[in-house]
């Protein structure tokens, strides 16, 4: 009876072989980076085969060259030398072949091409070579090589085996990498798209714009609007801080509660306590009844204080209170009333400058600014202009029961060029006067306001040269002073700010004499 033994030296090698795949297994499992896994791998080939260099390259199927990915053994100038076509060299015939390939001897194979230059100086008679494919499937990726001293065909057919299974291991741990990046990718694909219908599903009906600046202030209304945290929203004059406001409540499980707005800026000082409070019946002279404040009306939804830096010191004392114990007492009462009321305020001020002055609570200000939203002025969003300016076209001609189809070319220009100080609501007011000024059925350029009309638009380029300008301007000064002191030269002089040499200069300059101007007698 026959049996199947094996020598201790080939116990040996299966074992070192398997302690080599098993090594590098557990590398190609450290990171899902392959780059940073390749370099010890080569490492791990080169120490246990006794090769003199190892080499990974990988093809790039966009412009089809065959490159280095990674190596152990060649210097970088090297590894950058090592490009291959499809089919050329040893490298790209095993690549375009997708079948490995052994040369014993690389000097005795003229397909040998050396191209990295790492064997100069070195006899290529006993240099063997050795390349097998990388595939994916049944397409090859790229190739791993070696090349180690001629040991005998059957080292070299030994080191095939192992290099053909570890080829192996890198290509699926390569695949594995795609599919994850894949998987990743569409992912985040889907969720670009869910946050698309998001942002679409909570951007408020009440507010335009798409560009950035907006898009990230939708986003920040649907990420505070279900919570109950305070909000301070930031902007200059007529950019929709009201509008945002809204937006956050009704967007809230407050929802169906009252929405109470309050102008602090608007109230004086001596009632806005009254308004946001409260008073009892006889509190004060004219208080004939018992009056709710705008926090008991707002009690389980949300009040909106406008222009808080106006608030005046005493006010801001009992919204502080408000802010940090639910609770407040009417004016002339000595009642505790407790409310559930989210706070939303705005301001255009700089709150920070105010606290700096004493003029607001640095308590106050860091219970309000727990969710800061700001928004961008309108020259900072052109992008949106246009929307705007058809959303208002459209509002206001239907109001006016009008007929407007475009928005002429000069006028667009106008619109695009200008700075808006005023915001969304000047641009609002603009359109508004267009509309009841057009008679065809097109916004002209001459139906927008003087503020926006250009030099080009009204046909009222300056004339003659700034010299000319200039001149003109300084004669008139003269000329005024002149007949202000009667003629007198040197008081002129002294009301102008210079001397009275150089008074007689201009004086001499633009032809002018001061005795016309002396007094009769």
């Amino acid at each position: 009876m026959e049996h199947n033994t094996i020598s201790a030296a080939e116990y040996t090698q299966n074992l070192e072989e398997l302690s080599l795949l098993f090594e590098i297994s557990q590398l190609l499992d450290q990171s899902m980076e392959i780059k940073h896994v390749v370099q010890p791998v080569l490492k791990a080939v080169t120490e246990h085969l006794n090769t003199l260099r190892a080499t990974l390259t990988l093809l790039n199927r966009d412009t089809g060259e065959i490159l280095i990915e990674e190596a152990y053994g060649l210097s970088d100038s090297e590894r950058e030398r090592g490009r291959y076509k499809l089919g050329e060299g040893i490298t790209g015939k095993v690549v375009q072949s997708g079948k490995a390939r052994v040369i014993p001897r690389i000097s005795d194979d003229p397909a040998f091409l050396n191209r990295t230059g790492a064997r100069q100086g070195q006899s290529y008679k006993d240099i063997s070579f050795i390349c097998v494919p990388v595939r994916i499937g049944n397409e090859p990726i790229g190739a791993l090589s070696v090349d180690r001293e001629f040991a005998g065909e059957s080292k070299l057919q030994d080191d095939l085996r192992v290099l053909s299974v570890i080829a192996s291991l890198i290509a699926q741990a390569v695949k594995i990498r795609q599919e994850a990046l894949e998987e990743k990718e569409e992912l985040l694909r889907e969720n670009t798209r869910l946050q698309q219908q998001l942002r679409e599903r909570f951007r408020p009906a009440n507010i335009m714009g798409k560009s950035k600046a907006m898009q990230d202030v939708f986003d920040l209304i649907a990420q505070v609007s279900t919570s109950d945290a305070t909000v301070l929203i930031r902007g200059e004059s007529g950019t929709g801080k009201e509008l945002v406001a809204q937006a956050i409540h009704y967007n809230s499980l407050r929802a169906q509660k009252p929405f109470v707005k309050v102008n602090c800026a608007a109230l004086p000082e001596t009632v806005i306590e009254s308004e946001l409070f409260g008073h009892e019946k006889g509190a004060f002279t004219g208080a004939s009844a018992t009056r709710k404040g705008r926090f008991e009306i707002a009690n389980g939804g949300s009040i909106f204080l406008d222009e808080i830096g106006d608030l005046s010191a005493t006010t801001q004392v009992k919204l502080l209170r408000v802010l940090q114990e639910k609770e407040f007492e009417r004016v002339g009462g000595n009642e505790t009333i407790r409310s559930n009321v989210r706070i939303i305020t705005a301001t255009n001020r700089g709150l920070e400058e105010l606290m700096e002055n004493g003029d607001f609570r640095a308590d106050l200000y860091y219970r309000l600014n727990v969710f800061p939203i700001h928004i961008p002025p309108l020259r900072d969003r052109r992008s949106d202009i246009l929307l705007l300016a058809d959303f208002f076209v459209d509002k206001y001609a239907r109001q006016n029961h009008k007929t407007i189809r475009r928005i002429s070319t000069p006028a667009i220009d106008l619109l695009m060029g200008y700075h808006w100080p005023g915001n969304v609501r000047e641009l609002e007011n603009c359109i508004e006067r267009a509309v009841l000024l057009s008679v065809d059925e097109v916004i002209h350029a001459h139906h927008l306001p003087p503020t926006l009309q250009s030099a080009e638009s009204t046909n009222t380029r300056p004339q003659g040269k700034l010299d000319e300008a200039l001149n003109g301007v300084e004669r008139e000064l003269i000329m005024d002073a002149l007949k202000s002191t009667k003629g007198n030269v040197s008081k002129a002089a002294r009301m102008l700010g210079v001397t009275e040499r150089r008074m007689g200069l201009r004086v001499q300059k633009h032809g002018i004499d001061p005795a016309v101007f002396k007094a009769p007698g």
